[in-house]
């Protein structure tokens, strides 16, 4: 009885957290992911440098996401969200992240050949 007692609590206690999705924070998520990724973009086209084009889009997300939540929170409604500052800085940082990794891949590849075909 106390087994399925626990069992009951647990799964009602699971469904209950899977419930706390808010809608906003996904669009501020989705926003910074944009954000960083159309900066990532560009400063990588312009400097070829992965690490300032990750830290200058991570650094974009984040201060658009801070900017928002100040004007949100000091000018409109009195309150400043930290969740929806944190939703937006970690899209902004899943998409830095996910290209960084990306990015390059192709030119070393294509060096690699070449030296192949040097050696050869």
């Amino acid at each position: 009885m106390k087994f399925t007692f626990t069992l009951l609590t647990l799964s009602f206690l699971n469904l209950g957290l899977s419930q706390v999705t808010l809608e906003d924070e996904g669009l501020h998520f989705a926003t910074g992911a944009i954000l960083s990724g159309a900066t990532y973009s560009l400063v990588y086209a312009k400097t070829k440098n992965k690490k300032k084009a990750f830290w200058y889009s991570l650094g974009i997300s984040s201060l658009a996401g801070l900017s928002k939540e100040i004007y949100d929170g000091f000018i409109i409604s009195g309150k400043f969200d930290t969740g929806e500052f944190v939703a937006t800085a970690l899209g902004g940082l899943t998409a830095s992240y996910t290209f960084n990794i990306f990015t390059g891949k192709q030119k070393k590849k294509r060096e690699e050949r070449e030296l192949v075909a040097f050696i050869q």
